[in-house]
């Protein structure tokens, strides 16, 4: 499942590795990240941005670090003036019968899979298997990459949104206000009402 894709041009933004790799031939190197690994319930969300070395972001940082509002500013930003960006998701249904991690590798490669002429992924934590290109993992690379941050906060609003949607199918539950993640309202939640189609039957049992 993919959803949101676009193209465009950015005008200027110096970041290290990125550039980095660019002098050393690659041609085109898209930051992954992932949203909501650790939610009961909803898609896991990934995004994949690539940013054109030479333009100007500072405000760009783990997507952990930001406001909501700040989130919301920069995903705008990025959109706009990236030279691309894309998101993919696996389903609960995914998660449960392939784990979460798999899930989470298969959200990044459906996001990299929109994107053209890809020759290299930057990735925050792990080296992303099956990719038909080259892959650099970077521990704590949210904090470190411009375009893995740039790529957790595309996800990071696109997730928050989606959960929003689905507050107002199922207002009982709460998910505006917790996006899915085990707090007490959640779990207390589950309990009373019980699992929901979207939620991760594998991470749930402790709360039926």
């Amino acid at each position: 499942m993919v959803i949101f894709c676009y193209t465009g041009f950015m005008k200027s933004l110096a970041y290290t590795k990125e550039r980095e790799l660019l002098q050393k031939g690659f041609v085109c190197v898209a930051g992954v990240d992932e949203v909501g690994a650790g939610c009961l319930a909803g898609d896991v969300f990934a995004a994949a941005v690539v940013l054109k070395p030479g333009a100007h972001m500072s405000g760009v940082q783990d997507s952990k670090r930001l406001s909501a509002s700040a989130r919301e500013y920069w995903d705008g930003i990025i959109r706009e003036k990236a030279v691309g960006w894309a998101i993919g998701r696996a389903t609960p249904k995914e998660i449960d019968e392939i784990n979460i991690r798999q899930a989470s590798f298969l959200a990044m490669r459906r996001a990299l899979d929109q994107l053209d002429d890809i020759d290299h992924v930057l990735s925050d934590g792990f080296v992303i298997p099956d990719l038909l290109v080259s892959c650099t993992r970077v521990i704590k690379g949210d904090t470190k990459i411009k375009s893995i941050a740039a790529a957790s906060i595309v996800a990071k609003v696109a997730r928050d949104a989606y959960m929003c949607e689905l507050s107002l199918q199922f207002p009982q539950y709460g998910f505006d206000r917790h996006k899915g993640y085990g707090t007490v309202l959640h779990r207390n939640a589950i309990s009373k009402y019980g699992l929901l189609d979207i939620h991760r039957k594998s991470f749930c049992n402790n709360f039926v």
